[in-house]
């Protein structure tokens, strides 16, 4: 599952895929389509044709966890329709799963420290 402090990447599948796929369909589309390893741990967000469902795959290390949820009124903020994948922040994360325009939470880039204090 999706934890506090998970440093795990998060990504949205930019083009929509069939929501019939369950767990194995959605693996096997992202090794195949998208090149990435479903069972590293990574978040996987895909989206409905329609806007306004979308699937997370995530490998909690013991299984494959599938979120599906469903807005009941409008549609997700989706980034540009196109093959590949579009990162996430945790935040930007959050944002979108409660419905709202992740696209306006700018993560806060933070260097690190040159030296120890």
């Amino acid at each position: 599952m999706i934890t506090p402090g998970q440093r795990m990447p998060i990504v949205i599948a930019t083009k929509p895929v069939d929501f019939r796929r369950g767990h194995d369909g959605l693996a096997a589309t992202v090794q195949r389509e998208l090149g990435l390893d479903p069972h590293s741990g990574l978040t996987v967000i895909f989206r409905s044709k329609r806007g306004d469902r979308l699937k997370i795959l995530v490998w909690d290390g013991t299984g494959l966890v599938m979120i599906y949820k469903r807005l009941d009124e409008g549609r997700f903020a989706w980034p540009a329709v196109k093959d590949g994948v579009m990162r996430l922040s945790r935040a930007q994360f959050e944002a979108l799963l409660e419905g709202l325009d992740w696209r306006r939470v700018t993560p806060r880039r933070v260097r690190a420290p040159e030296t120890a204090a």
